[in-house]
């Protein structure tokens, strides 16, 4: 063929993209669409399920035609996607029960608090590599099921299908014949054992999750069936599934034991390869897995912040003192220090390392003089702050990062990227493609259709956009993070 393309599917938290791209890493065609975002109470989100598949669907026609208009025939998809976030839905009808409940839902606190009282966290942590917290799938996915009448018999009988957006997407895009999911996803739901690499029955029995929900695990880069020829015009092989920052460690080419990005999107997640032996930490970061191919499960440590570009999203549609993300580093840039004023953005709790669900955010420092600049700035601050919690985490379980690779829509900001080689010190490499969450899919529907012939082959694509290094001295470097360290001591719940 002599022009193929490949099709990203990136289904994220607050829009759906799909973007296509040459075997060579180049785009062709990038469409994105925004969808409500569902708050009933503190502390909760949701998703409309069919608004998640309207945006998918639309923007992958869309971005189909576009590159088709280019003279490129895709010859695989792959999806990336929102973890933990979890729906049900009806095997016959194939509508879901109930919103999808988001990764970012606090509402099973009081579930986990309990599951921890009656010990369990150990045995949960050991079998999975995670922590006993709402974040994960499997409390929202009972909550689901015994929140609507009649949903746990069904679930018993088998006549309804569950998994993360992945999961759902297989679904509708197979026509409902592929019931599937790959084992990144699944290792992000506590119920998968990443150690045997199945649905752990004594978790299922924990969590009270019937087992006849769940869908079959794959590779990352596997067969997940074909589109029905009607939404695109013709079957399209989908040959790549991974949670987005699994997905964006591949699109980083994040190959080798040691090697470490971090992505700044809704959230924040740092990722460190830690190659085929699982490493427990003791610094209340998480083991997962980091990707599967052939059978073989490349571990890592994770550390997760929930709240990163939200901030700014905050400041645009919360507070209304920015029209746009990139108004943020003008407004940082021009102030000489942030003036004492720190933002703990702990919106829907906090995680990593701190995993604290019911801390809320806070603002400190402010006078007479505060004006928008510093809650923006504070607001990019914030997020440099939290990673570095992360890496003293990741150092403390025996990790020695020098560099750091970046992407994530947040890492075109020029004046966020040198504040965290600045608090960091470690160099901050962004990659000429920065829609590497997208390219990882990209890259795992290749590697399936035999577009690429190995992991070297995805190495030698990418590319070095902006390398950023420390210009902070020690003292102001070791200031600032005192000042935030206050802040967030007064945070915590």
């Amino acid at each position: 063929m002599s022009n193929p393309a490949l099709l990203a599917i990136d289904q994220g938290t607050t829009s759906s993209r799909a973007i296509a791209f040459t075997p060579d890493a180049q785009i062709v065609a990038l469409t994105q669409q925004e969808f409500p975002q569902i708050f009933p109470e503190d502390g909760w989100v949701e998703h409309d399920p069919e608004a998640i598949w309207e945006t998918t669907l639309t923007t992958s026609r869309n971005a189909l035609k576009k590159a088709e208009a280019q003279g490129f025939e895709v010859v695989s998809l792959g999806i990336t996607n929102q973890r933990e976030t979890v729906l049900v839905w009806d095997r016959e009808s194939g509508k879901p029960i109930h919103h999808a409940i988001v990764w970012q839902d606090r509402r099973t606190a009081a579930r986990c608090s309990t599951l921890r009282e009656q010990g369990h966290e150990a045995l949960i942590t050991e079998r999975t590599g995670l922590l006993l917290d709402p974040y994960f799938s499997a409390t929202k996915l009972a909550y689901i099921i015994d929140q609507v009448p009649g949903a746990r018999d069904r679930a018993e009988r088998g006549e309804l299908a569950a998994g993360t957006i992945d999961t759902f997407l297989i679904w509708r895009l197979t026509g409902g014949t592929q019931h599937l999911t790959d084992a990144t996803n699944a290792s992000r739901t506590s119920l998968y054992n990443i150690n045997s690499g199945d649905w752990d029955p004594e978790l299922l029995k924990v969590f009270d999750v019937p087992a006849a929900l769940l869908p079959d695990v794959k590779d990352c880069a596997s067969d997940f069936g074909h589109t029905a020829p009607e939404l695109f015009g013709s079957a399209i092989p989908i040959g790549g599934v991974a949670g987005d920052q699994q997905a964006a460690t591949i699109g980083q080419c994040g190959f080798a034991r040691g090697d470490m990005k971090s992505t700044y999107g809704t959230g924040c997640f740092v990722l460190l390869n830690t190659g085929t032996e699982r490493v427990n930490s003791s610094s209340r970061l998480l083991g997962t897995v980091g990707y599967q191919l052939q059978g073989q499960v490349t571990y890592a440590l994770e550390g997760s912040i929930f709240v990163a570009g939200a901030a700014v999203q905050w400041l645009r549609d919360g507070l209304g003192i920015v029209k746009g993300a990139q108004d943020t580093e003008p407004m940082a840039s021009g102030l000489v220090s942030n003036e004492g004023v720190f933002l703990v953005p702990a919106f829907t709790g906090l995680g990593a390392p701190h995993w604290d669900p019911d801390a809320r955010g806070a603002i400190f420092g402010l006078t007479r003089d505060t004006r928008p600049e510093h809650f923006a700035r504070a607001a990019l601050e914030s997020v440099a702050y939290q990673t570095h919690d992360l890496l003293a985490a990741i150092v403390a379980d025996g990790g020695s990062p020098s560099m750091l690779k970046v992407d994530g829509g947040m890492v075109a900001n020029n004046w966020l990227c040198q504040f965290l080689a600045d608090l960091l010190d470690v160099e901050v490499q962004r990659p000429e493609v920065m829609e590497t969450t997208a390219l990882g899919a990209a890259f795992l529907a290749g590697l399936s259709a035999g577009v690429y012939q190995g992991l070297d082959e995805l190495t030698e694509r990418w590319r070095l956009n902006r390398s950023f290094k420390s210009q902070m001295d020690s003292d102001q470097r070791r200031t600032l993070c005192a000042g935030w360290h206050n802040a967030l001591k007064r945070t915590l719940s």
